[in-house]
């Protein structure tokens, strides 16, 4: 127990608890968000079941380039605009990374939206998977 109270080791546990929770923290993130497809799994939604594709970068980013037929819904204006998607089709949500996409499956759930996930990796993934996109295409 001695051993547990010096100062020196509690700095080293106390590192080492900060140092899992930060390696847990995208998964309890994910798990917090919902589902995450990857770019796979993204176009036989798309085949199969009709799948929309909502990007929600900024509308500069998105007219930059962005995934053929993707619609822009920035994510600052998703709850305004969740009513104008459909709600008999699956959405999946795309950001730049795969980072910011929680969030807005999480509003779209919230506004009635049953089955809608996130792009892993987002435009960034579907770009290194070689699948089409308009405008120039980001490094």
């Amino acid at each position: 127990m001695d051993f547990l109270l010096q100062q020196n080791n509690l700095l080293i546990l106390g590192v080492a608890i900060l140092s899992g929770l930060m390696l847990a923290w995208p998964a309890i993130n994910r798990g917090r968000a919902g589902a995450a497809v990857d770019t796979d799994a993204a176009i036989r939604l798309i085949n199969q079941k009709q799948a929309v594709l909502i990007d929600v970068r900024p509308a500069e980013r998105f007219q930059a380039s962005h995934i053929a037929q993707a619609r822009s819904v920035p994510l600052d204006e998703i709850e305004q605009k969740a009513a104008s998607l459909p709600k008999n089709k699956p959405l999946i949500v795309v950001c730049e990374l795969g980072r910011d996409s929680g969030k807005a499956v999480a509003k779209l759930k919230a506004q009635g939206h049953t089955e809608v996930v996130a792009l892993e990796g987002g435009q960034q993934a579907w770009i290194k998977a070689g699948l089409p996109t308009t405008g120039k295409k980001a490094a």
